[in-house]
């Protein structure tokens, strides 16, 4: 039986273009994980839908041209036009909602050991809305993938010792941070499966510009109440930047090199480049952010890496 074009993983055909693709998935996971780590100290400087406001009102600047219709672009459908709302709905209002409250109850590390769970999640979501075939290697880079959380839940009192330490801000509320970075974990799932639908449609810049533009409406009633009684003038010149480092990161390029990614490779195998999302995060938050890395967590970051490897090196077989 002849397997789609669109079905086969970049290990199968290896040509430039597939390499590419792959390459922008595996940045823009890598981008989210850094934004997720930074937007740790940025939560404790500016409230959460104020931040979100502000993400999506810069981005809209930078994309202003990108709103423009294309000529070659056909109208949009009413699916369309619902599918756009719901990647934006999930993927960038709850998603960022959910993620920047998660990481203020948690840590960075703690945030990347949760996120590790996307592939599968993508997988299952690809197997059961597009009906992709999911070949027995991406089966095993997912395997690898859910190892990598499994090491990095085992060890995960270490890995968020300001949450745990008893008497340390939010410590009775780590549990919540966690559960909203797993519902992190299921938008971003979303995101991936309903963006592989719209690629078809319409380009990776429209696909950008559109869901920052209803991001940007969803989250503003709550962002201007909160924008009130902010005390701006308090902010220091170095979250301003990384403000608007997180912008352009969370509305334009992690979606284009995402949306660009997935015009080629299959929503199950880009669900294994989220990996690159955990790792990111860790490694911010370490090198960054001053978080403990022990030894098995390294190790488990290793194994996620892995399974990216076993999803995209040359090999002969699908099987």
């Amino acid at each position: 039986m002849m397997r789609r074009r669109d079905e086969q993983p970049c290990r199968m055909n290896p040509g430039p273009e597939r390499l590419v693709a792959c390459a922008c998935l595996a940045l823009s996971m890598a981008l989210v994980g850094s934004y997720v780590a930074l937007s740790k100290p940025l939560v404790a400087a500016i409230p959460v839908f104020l931040l979100a406001w502000l993400r999506f009102g810069i981005g809209g600047l930078a994309m202003l041209p990108w709103l423009r219709k294309p000529a070659n672009e056909p109208p949009m459908t009413a699916q369309t036009r619902r599918l756009v709302f719901l990647e934006s709905f999930l993927g960038n209002f709850l998603f960022s909602i959910c993620m920047l409250y998660g990481v203020s109850l948690s840590s960075a590390v703690s945030a990347g050991v949760i996120m590790a769970s996307i592939p599968a999640a993508v997988a299952v979501l690809s197997w059961a809305f597009l009906r992709e075939r999911i070949v027995p290697r991406i089966w095993a880079a997912i395997v690898l993938a859910a190892l990598g959380i499994a090491m990095l839940g085992l060890s995960q009192p270490a890995a968020d010792p300001g949450a745990t330490r008893p008497g340390a801000p939010h410590a009775d509320r780590a549990w919540l941070g966690h559960l909203l970075v797993f519902g992190a974990v299921l938008c971003e799932a979303s995101y991936a499966v309903i963006g592989k639908k719209l690629t078809g449609a319409l380009g990776p810049k429209r696909i950008s510009s559109l869901i920052n533009l209803w991001g940007f409406g969803l989250v503003t009633p709550f962002g201007a109440y909160a924008a009130l009684t902010f005390d701006f003038a308090a902010v220091q010149p170095g979250v301003w930047l990384l403000l608007l480092f997180y912008s352009l990161a969370a509305s334009v390029w992690t979606v284009w090199l995402w949306m660009t990614g997935l015009k080629v490779v299959p929503a199950a195998q880009g669900g294994v480049f989220t990996v690159m999302l955990p790792v990111s995060a860790a490694l911010v938050g370490v090198l960054a952010l001053g978080e403990p890395l022990s030894g098995s967590q390294l190790l488990a970051l290793c194994v996620g890496v892995a399974g990216v490897a076993l999803a995209t090196l040359p090999a002969g077989s699908g099987r």
